[in-house]
């Protein structure tokens, strides 16, 4: 068998961004300057992001990471889909920490052991550790969250196959039990629409993401399984809207819209991208 390593090395660096630790700061240094948001009252809890290659989810990520740039948080708990199949509901990294070409963002191992018994007093399925895992959605934030953050964080990440709206609700739960304490951040990793004409994923992208606005998961995932919007994270993007309902948020705020066609300009077969940020009032 193979060993697990203590940092899970990236599979990704290279293709889906850039491998020279340079390149890739600059990178991401560009999608947040170049990010205008609208005023945002209050206190962000969470975050909602793309998380395709960064040459074409990129300009959209930014502007959700530019919400927090310069803010301090020691714990991020990054909810993602899991592309691949496993039979668990929940999962989460074996390792000690994830290799970017920025350096080590390592595991927040005290916080996955709380929510797990968070979890379970809820009658949820508990964690499962995956080691060598290929799962792109995690990392692919981890870049934006090491530029645009002030100070190193610990990560708590979760990996989500569940679509039932009773765990998702449990999970959001278990999560602002656990997060409650200290200053924390929720980021949901989802893109939106796959594949559909232009103008076909336009429509259910806004359509998803006028759910969003409304700060709902219950209209998330209801369109989700009408076929009437999709994101392909939306067990992730529900338990972080159930998760930021519990820790007091009160609005959301749509801050990018954009396709794969902005970039390739294939209007034909494309894929949606959305961000947005979770508010408390202060």
């Amino acid at each position: 068998m193979m060993a697990t390593l203590e940092l899970r090395p990236s599979p990704i660096a290279g293709t889906w961004y850039p491998s020279s630790p340079e390149r890739l700061a600059r990178s991401i240094d560009h999608f947040l300057e170049e990010a205008r948001l609208p005023e945002l009252e209050g206190e962000v809890v969470a975050v909602i992001a793309p998380h395709a290659g960064h040459k074409y989810s990129g300009v959209t990520a930014g502007h959700a990471f530019r919400s927090v740039r310069g803010k301090s948080y020691p714990r991020v708990a990054l909810l993602s889909p899991m592309h691949g199949y496993h039979p668990a509901p929940f999962l989460t990294s074996a390792h000690k920490g994830y290799q970017t070409p920025l350096g080590p963002v390592w595991i927040d191992r005290e916080g996955l052991i709380s929510l797990e018994k968070a979890m379970e007093a809820r009658q949820l399925p508990g964690l499962t550790p995956l080691a060598h895992d290929g799962e792109h959605a995690v990392e692919i934030e981890l870049p934006f969250l090491q530029r645009a953050l002030a100070a190193e964080f610990r990560l708590m990440p979760l990996m989500v196959r569940t679509h039932r709206p009773d765990e998702l609700r449990a999970l959001g739960e278990a999560l602002a039990e656990t997060l409650a304490a200290y200053p924390a951040l929720l980021v949901a990793s989802t893109d939106l629409s796959h594949f559909f004409a232009l103008p076909v994923a336009n429509r259910l992208d806004a359509a998803i993401l006028a759910r969003v606005a409304n700060f709902s998961p219950e209209e998330v995932l209801d369109a989700e399984e009408k076929g009437t919007g999709f994101a392909c994270g939306v067990g992730a993007l529900a338990a972080v809207l159930w998760a930021a309902r519990a820790l007091g948020a009160t609005s959301v705020e749509i801050v990018h819209h954009s396709t794969s066609a902005d970039q390739t300009g294939d209007e034909s077969s494309v894929v949606g991208y959305g961000a947005a940020v979770i508010l408390k009032k202060s």
